[in-house]
């Protein structure tokens, strides 16, 4: 069994297939998403049009209901203030959000299942799968 922080790209590509979570995640692993995470799928909810809207409400509330959610919290702002530091001093930029990720899987002991690996590519501690 693996620890496993869900990336927000991997489940977007599921609502989008309408493959739902089964297809998104496995049953035998440790599974959560990072609270940034969960507020970009709500952004999703919010900017969608009336006939999307509804389908995706849906699929988020199943996401919210089924994977806990792991919050920032100290030891994720220790973890996310260690990232930022690697950034600036290497030079590379990288996501907000996707450094907000990458500490809470840092933070709580797990990788990082994502259909972006460049987003998180050589951020020291961090460990990737891929989505897809």
């Amino acid at each position: 069994m693996e620890r496993l922080i869900v990336d927000t790209t991997v489940l977007v590509a599921a609502e989008r297939a309408g493959s739902g979570l089964a297809d998104a995640i496995g049953d035998a692993d440790d599974v959560a998403i990072a609270a940034v995470t969960a507020a970009e799928l709500l952004v999703g909810v919010e900017l969608a049009d009336g006939r999307r809207r509804n389908r995706r409400a849906a699929f988020v509330e199943a996401v919210l209901a089924e994977i806990p959610v792991e919050p920032y919290d100290v030891e994720t702002a220790h973890a996310h203030a260690g990232l930022l530091a690697h950034t600036r001093r290497s030079g590379r930029v990288r996501g907000a959000h996707d450094l907000l990720i990458a500490a809470t899987a840092i933070a709580t002991r797990r990788a990082v299942v994502t259909d972006d690996a460049a987003g998180f590519d050589g951020l020291p501690g961090l460990e990737l799968r891929s989505g897809g």
